[in-house]
């Protein structure tokens, strides 16, 4: 039995052996083979186009090409602000004030305006130039300065256009605010906090047709504007009078508000409403529209039910919420056919007054002297009268 495991024993070293010699040769082998693959390709990337026009291969496939990738920011906004830039202008304002105490000192404000004509014409809002008695002063893009003077203030919207004495300046293009549709890209340019001047900021259409009740940060002037449209693109304090821009560079709005209590919620006045008061200054020197002559509050079904009304939609004539503002202003165009406070207007020649129609937008549908006929009810009865169309200008 001894003999047998020591037969084994000798049977297994000889084995060991044979597999020691064959391992040694493999790895002896392998290295050789290795040596001869890495010399191979070595000579494959050194005469790589040798090889691959042998074989009928494009060098490009033969060999990687390494590529540097640059990532391009959207031109289109860079392409815009070149663009506009030169034409939008800073607005600053110097006035004297008297204290309590009978002291005098000098107090100032800033917003944003851009060129409508070549000769000085300049675009605002009513709020940035309210000061009949301030200084005005703007800067172009270059930081030339020029005196301004208020030209024309538009009654029904806050908007106004100043004058400088220059020349051969470019004004924007005015775009078609009517084709804007929500989620679509804007772009806003102003003089940021009155100190930043052309300060840019993009985002989008959030929504139209907005009403809101807008007030300066004092709280003692309060203005309804209507139709307006809301943007998430920053508006700040100083931005007011600024042009809203599509990606074409073309003005759809005019900035005039940003709410306080949220963030990224402005609102700017569509430039189709005031594209007759901007035709009308450069034609006649003033803003001349046609005027109906009332002050309401637009309907919605909460208002109604809170106010026990027949109709849920239309404009409920009410007064102002300051002194001597009437619901129907006296010996106006309203006044003459007949229309009293508490009557709520709810069609203009057919179309009917809603969230989509302000009375105020439908009126500038039609010119001074235009007759419209106006539905509207009286303690819950639907009435009729027609309506000769005065000119207001200021």
């Amino acid at each position: 039995m001894d003999d047998n495991i020591q037969h084994d024993a000798n049977n297994y070293d000889k084995t060991l052996n044979v597999q020691r010699s064959m391992l040694v040769f493999t790895i002896f082998l392998s290295l050789v083979m290795g040596a001869v693959g890495g010399a191979g390709t070595v000579y494959l990337l050194a005469n790589g186009n040798q090889l691959g026009s042998s074989l009928g291969v494009s060098n490009s496939v033969s060999l990687p090409v390494k590529q540097n990738i640059t990532l391009e920011e959207n031109s289109q906004f860079i392409n815009v602000a070149k663009q506009v830039n030169p034409s939008v202008v800073s607005i600053s304002s110097t006035s004297s004030v008297q204290d309590i105490f009978g002291q005098t000192y000098q107090q100032s404000g800033g917003g944003t305006g851009f060129i409508i004509s070549s000769d000085g014409l300049i675009a605002t809002n009513k709020h940035v130039v309210s000061d009949a008695t301030a200084k005005y002063t703007v800067t172009l893009y270059d930081g030339t300065t020029y005196p301004a003077t208020i030209k024309s203030t538009d009654p029904l919207f806050d908007f106004a256009v100043i004058k400088i004495d220059a020349n051969n300046l470019k004004p924007l293009d005015l775009g078609d605010s009517d084709q804007l549709k929500v989620g679509q890209w804007v772009i806003a340019i102003g003089n940021a906090l009155g100190q930043f001047q052309n300060t840019v900021t993009a985002g989008i259409i959030s929504a139209t047709e907005r009403s809101i009740t807008a007030g300066d940060s004092t709280g003692g002037q309060t203005e309804s504007l209507e139709g307006l449209l809301q943007t998430d693109a920053a508006i700040n304090p100083g931005n007011s009078g600024g042009p809203l821009l599509n990606l074409a560079g073309q003005v759809v709005g005019v900035n005039t508000a940003v709410s306080t209590s949220a963030q990224g919620i402005g609102f700017a006045i569509p430039i189709n409403v005031l594209k007759p008061a901007i035709e009308s200054v450069i034609k006649t020197g003033k803003i001349i529209r046609p005027e109906l002559g009332v002050r309401y509050v637009s309907l919605n079904p909460q208002i109604a039910s809170q106010n026990k009304l027949s109709v849920d939609h239309g404009a409920y004539l009410q007064p102002g919420s300051g002194n001597n503002q009437p619901a129907v202003v006296p010996g106006s165009a309203a006044d003459k056919a007949g229309l009293k406070s508490g009557d709520i207007i709810t069609a203009v020649n057919g179309q009917v007054v809603d969230n989509n129609h302000s009375l105020s937008n439908l009126i500038q549908l039609y010119s001074v002297g235009s007759k419209i006929n106006i539905t509207y009810y009286r303690n819950g009865k639907e009435q009729q009268t027609t309506v000769t169309l005065e000119s207001t200008s200021s």
